[in-house]
């Protein structure tokens, strides 16, 4: 009996004891300003983009794979990547793993069966003309979105986000964590805003020059915290509450929604003189 216990005690650190693996992969191409980027994210796996001044994506992907053995690290490095899908005017960053049984069938017909589903996770740094649309989808894992003039629509499960906006368009979804927006010191110049997040704060930083129909709410539970003095209700007999505000800033336009269902929302403001 004592070795039988013995012997699974020792199977079950064996399966415990997980190896490590980090590859990293670059690619470059050439893409004109006006086209549309989109990034499928891993699982697990942060995000940043960044505005560059060249006709060009270029990407830096860190990945890592976990596995018992060597053996396995060295198979699941050759079916964990990102792949390229390129047409006129659109590149699609595409995550690929053991998550994906049709991919895993594709490109490995014998893969192990005791690898599929083992974790990994996916970094991307990935620089893109500053006048582009973007598109991404993540699991878990940070995104910072830096210097992007275009339409953005995000949609994240879990995620410590940044969005420092230029113009353009926004639409975004986050099931969890922390969002920080920043407007750009003057009036927006662009498309309408609707970002939202089910559960967590949200810091939204708007200048003190900002026109728009401006609408903050809290679904659930929770509380908006109000910095911006100069807003107006846009129907004067509707206040504003700790859970609602639909004003207008300035002398009105583009319409901005943003919505917490539990938690913060923050509304500061940004460029006021002394």
């Amino acid at each position: 009996m004592i070795a039988l216990f013995s012997m699974l005690l020792a199977c079950a650190l064996c399966t415990s004891a997980q190896l490590n693996r980090v590859i990293t992969k670059t690619d470059k191409l050439d893409f004109g300003a006006g086209g549309t980027v989109a990034i499928i994210g891993a699982p697990k796996g942060t995000i940043l983009v960044e505005a560059a001044s060249r006709s060009e994506v270029e990407i830096t992907a860190e990945i890592t794979v976990q596995a018992a053995t060597e053996t396995d690290l060295a198979t699941l490095e050759h079916v964990t990547s990102y792949v390229l899908n390129e047409s006129l005017g659109r590149v699609t960053i595409n995550s690929v793993g053991t998550n994906d049984n049709k991919y895993l069938k594709q490109i490995a017909k014998k893969f192990p069966k005791n690898l599929i589903g083992l974790p990994f996770s996916i970094n991307y740094v990935v620089k893109v003309p500053r006048y582009c649309d973007l598109q991404i989808d993540n699991g878990i894992g940070d995104i910072s979105v830096v210097g992007v003039e275009g339409n953005l629509r995000i949609n994240s499960l879990e995620s410590n986000t940044r969005l420092d906006l230029v113009g353009g368009g926004v639409n975004a979804t986050f099931q969890k964590g922390k969002v920080s927006i920043t407007m750009p010191n003057r009036s927006w110049r662009g498309d309408a805003i609707d970002i939202a997040l089910a559960a967590g704060d949200m810091d939204v930083y708007l200048p003190v020059t900002l026109s728009a129909e401006l609408d903050a709410t809290i679904l659930k539970s929770g509380k908006i915290e109000n910095e911006l003095l100069d807003l107006k209700p846009r129907i004067r007999t509707v206040k504003f509450t700790e859970q609602s505000i639909s004003a207008k800033a300035g002398g009105g336009g583009v319409p901005m929604k943003f919505t917490v269902g539990e938690g913060t929302l923050r509304l500061k403001t940004i460029g006021r003189s002394e």
